[in-house]
């Protein structure tokens, strides 16, 4: 969020001492309060479904460990979007996503894509198996290069009856 004012800023911190008690707020109770205050300014959600994101976990406990994944739009929001990544969904805050800005075509591969890690990562493989498609739901890029196509093919078969 971008402050447009020192009012804004007074109004944020006193309503955070107030919440505190009268004593120095935490951290998070400051965020809290500027969270209410961005869901009362309704700054439009321009998430579309099948939009590939990456998640920025910075200050979001719950999303330890994703930070830097790729995650596909499941479902829109007004101030949040439910995401999809290779082992889980997640409701996600605006601020904890930055569109990849793909392409349809490249949306569509990676839905594809995180479709086939889910299944082989939800077979309850080995720990270096789930590690490796770990590392490619952090990808930076909407394609697996011929080697990681040729290893998720392999363990693909693996779990098959």
């Amino acid at each position: 969020m971008v402050w447009c004012c020192s009012q804004e800023q007074h109004e944020v911190w006193l309503r955070a001492v107030e919440l505190a008690g009268g004593k120095v707020p935490t951290g998070r109770i400051v965020k809290d309060v500027v969270q209410r205050i961005m869901e009362r300014t309704k700054v439009p959600n321009t998430y579309q479904l099948g939009e590939v994101c990456q998640i920025l976990a910075k200050d979001n406990p719950e999303l330890r460990g994703k930070g830097g994944c790729w995650a596909i739009v499941n479902d829109v929001g007004e101030f949040s979007c439910t995401v999809k990544t290779w082992d889980s969904e997640y409701t996600v805050g605006l601020q904890h996503l930055k569109s990849y800005s793909y392409l349809p075509a490249e949306c569509e591969q990676m839905q594809m894509i995180c479709d086939r890690i889910s299944r082989v990562y939800s077979s309850a493989l080995e720990e270096s198996v789930q590690k490796f498609l770990e590392m490619l739901g952090k990808l930076n890029r909407s394609y697996l290069t011929a080697l990681e196509e040729k290893v998720l093919s392999l363990l693909e078969l693996e779990i098959r009856p």
